[in-house]
């Protein structure tokens, strides 16, 4: 059985869901400290140049060491029009661009306080639209008593081990951080599970991998991202 755990990210890159595909749990770890310029309130979308843009979700201040959990979106700006500006690039060359545009209205179209409360709402309905049945939880939430956390990987190390799991998944990216030894002492199998970047045609004349799973489900049907999600390798 298979765990996976993650921040909660805005509308993150199809990796993302393939370790949510792939594993039987995954848990939105939303108590960390919050850092800026990560992906946790922004990802990237193409423009009407075919190059790169940011969506992005303005925060209220707050103290550095403030948890993605009590980060507020700062809803006196207009972030929600400049997101359905941007996607508008996609109306004339994107064939899923009604379907996947009902889909971020039935996100968007809410209203919500919390960024992480955002987030976990939109990868939820993304995952529904995909036909994705993965446990999901949020660890806040659990009410999880731990051991004192010495190490980063330790947080993936103890939660693994309370939900009873015997594998751990995580992208390839936080490698470093782990400790196998560790993990191998209770019996947790560790995975890095790295995505196959499937190219599709985006009608740029390039390739643009990792993009919002925005751009993913413009441009290819929902059993197109499922073979996608499949394609993977497991780097030990």
């Amino acid at each position: 059985m298979k765990l996976g755990i993650m921040q909660p990210y805005f509308f993150p890159y199809i990796g993302y869901f393939s370790i949510i595909e792939n594993t039987d749990k995954f848990i939105f770890f939303d108590t960390p400290q919050y850092i800026h310029h990560g992906w946790v309130n922004r990802n990237r979308v193409l423009n009407s140049k075919n190059e790169v843009s940011y969506i992005t979700v303005p925060i209220k201040k707050a103290e550095q060491t403030m948890p993605i959990m009590n980060i507020e979106i700062d809803n006196s700006k207009k972030w929600k029009e400049k997101i359905w500006g941007l996607l508008t690039v996609y109306k004339k060359k994107a064939p899923y661009y009604n379907l996947v545009l009902e889909l971020l209205h039935n996100i968007l179209d809410r209203e919500y306080l919390k960024l992480s409360d955002l987030n976990i709402v939109s990868t939820q309905n993304v995952c529904d639209y995909l036909g994705i049945s993965t446990s999901l939880d949020v660890f806040s939430k659990m009410n999880m008593p731990l051991p004192e956390i010495k190490k980063p990987d330790e947080w993936a190390l103890y939660i693994t081990e309370k939900e009873g799991y015997s594998t751990y998944v995580n992208p390839p990216g936080g490698k470093d951080f782990f400790v196998r030894e560790k993990y191998s002492n209770k019996n947790i199998e560790l995975e890095f599970l790295q995505i196959n970047f499937n190219e599709y045609i985006q009608k740029i004349g390039r390739f643009e991998k990792g993009l919002s799973i925005i751009d993913v489900m413009m441009f290819c049907s929902k059993s197109e991202i499922m073979d996608m999600l499949h394609d993977y390798e497991i780097i030990n």
